[in-house]
């Protein structure tokens, strides 16, 4: 009887392994591709001439389409499923953003960051909610998180690509348009979720989740039982999200505004964004152990803090340790969010609440870097921008403690 209980045991975390593997490596190709374009956005700047407003557009645009694209998806996951969603999200936006590679008008480029936002905005919150249904509660929180954390790894990916691609003159066209022919490899790895990926446990087992009407489950968001928690997700998606890409899309300028070359800025960038691995991998581990609101509020008021300091800083000595430290807590604090946000719904309303929440989220996000745009055309410096995240940031942060519920080691329902 112990050897069958330490098989199964064995052929439980084989499993967990594998969907964590196979979910996480298209979370990956999902922030490489966002943080490609943070690189390319400074890019463009020099090759096509472009303003701090149009700057912001690009990024704002692709904010937009995230906007849509999470609620659209996340509405569709609760009718169709999680694994067809996440496959079809994945096709969405490799397969524009290669196509992007070969514009030549910034009007085409933001047509086609639309449709890539679309698939990338829908594939993230289906992905999480498709792997917070495939673990037990135990665990739940932190391999979440854990596949938050190849964020990181397709941030620090785009980094690499886009120190040694985007400046270098070996190739017949210019480095961005290389960088972005690479982001069309996820349309392969499509292929391959789609033999070895398998769909959520809970939603294949309630097919009658399938017959609820869209309508029903947008309502059900906000009903009596969930409106509490609709609200306390939709403020801090906001923040989080209006904070995150007014900052994140503008730190190879921010660098560059500050005096450094567009190599060493990339250069940089390169070295804070190793910092969001132990980021994750703390938050992973305080996550279960203390809690998910713990987390969020720690990690959510350090980044305030490293955003006020980066946003004042001179010298390259505290631009790094600031922008370590902002990495560190902020990405963290994204992996608490993600395993936060599937545990306040229900199963037949899941998809359509944590698509919904992603989608306000998305909104800040247009905002975010068009309010950067605005404000350096207007003659602030990066200080005072900076220190509009960080009051963003604590909004966020009181939603938590005022509205949240801890949802640690919680039953799915």
């Amino acid at each position: 009887m112990d050897n069958k209980l330490l098989q199964s045991k064995k052929a439980r975390t084989i499993s967990r392994n594998k969907l964590l593997g196979v979910a996480g490596v298209g979370w990956l190709f999902d922030a490489m591709d966002v943080g490609i374009l943070s690189f390319i956005i400074a890019a463009l700047a020099v090759d096509w001439g472009l303003s701090s407003n149009e700057m912001g557009w690009i990024g704002s645009v692709n904010s937009i389409g995230m906007a849509v694209g999470a609620f659209l998806f996340g509405l569709l996951a609760d009718k169709i499923g999680r694994k067809t969603i996440f496959i079809v999200t994945l096709l969405v936006f490799s397969i524009a953003s290669g196509i992007s590679a070969f514009t030549t008008t910034l009007a085409a480029f933001l047509i086609l960051r639309f449709i890539i936002g679309m698939g990338l905005g829908g594939e993230l919150p289906v992905a999480s909610t498709l792997v917070s249904e495939s673990v037990p509660a135990k665990e739940r929180g932190r391999v979440v998180v854990l596949l938050e954390s190849f964020w990181a790894f397709g941030w620090l990916l785009a980094a690499i690509i886009a120190y040694f691609v985007i400046p270098s003159d070996i190739w017949p066209i210019a480095g961005w348009r290389v960088a972005l022919i690479i982001t069309a490899i996820p349309a392969l790895y499509a292929v391959f979720i789609r033999l070895h990926l398998p769909d959520s446990p809970q939603f294949a087992a309630k097919p009658e989740a399938k017959k609820r009407t869209i309508f029903q489950n947008i309502s059900g968001v906000w009903s009596k039982k969930y409106a509490k928690s609709t609200l306390m997700l939709w403020v801090l998606w906001f923040s989080v999200v209006f904070s995150y890409y007014g900052m994140f899309l503008w730190l190879p300028s921010v660098m560059v505004g500050k005096g450094f070359s567009l190599i060493s800025s990339f250069k940089y960038v390169l070295i804070m964004t190793l910092a969001q691995l132990p980021g994750y991998f703390t938050a992973a581990w305080f996550v279960e152990k203390i809690g998910r609101k713990f987390v969020l509020v720690t990690y959510l008021l350090g980044t305030a803090a490293s955003a006020y300091v980066f946003g004042q800083a001179e010298s390259i000595t505290v631009l790094l340790i600031s922008g370590i430290l902002l990495s560190f807590f902020n990405l963290g604090a994204w992996g608490a969010l993600y395993a936060y946000t599937p545990e306040q719904y229900p199963l037949v309303i899941r998809g359509t609440g944590a698509g919904m929440a992603a989608a306000i989220g998305r909104i800040g996000g247009i905002f975010g870097p068009l309010l950067v745009g605005w404000l350096r055309t207007a003659g602030f410096d990066f200080g005072f921008i900076f220190a509009v995240f960080c009051i963003s940031i604590v909004i966020g942060v009181a939603a938590v403690v005022f509205l949240g519920q801890e949802t640690k080691q919680m039953e799915l329902e």
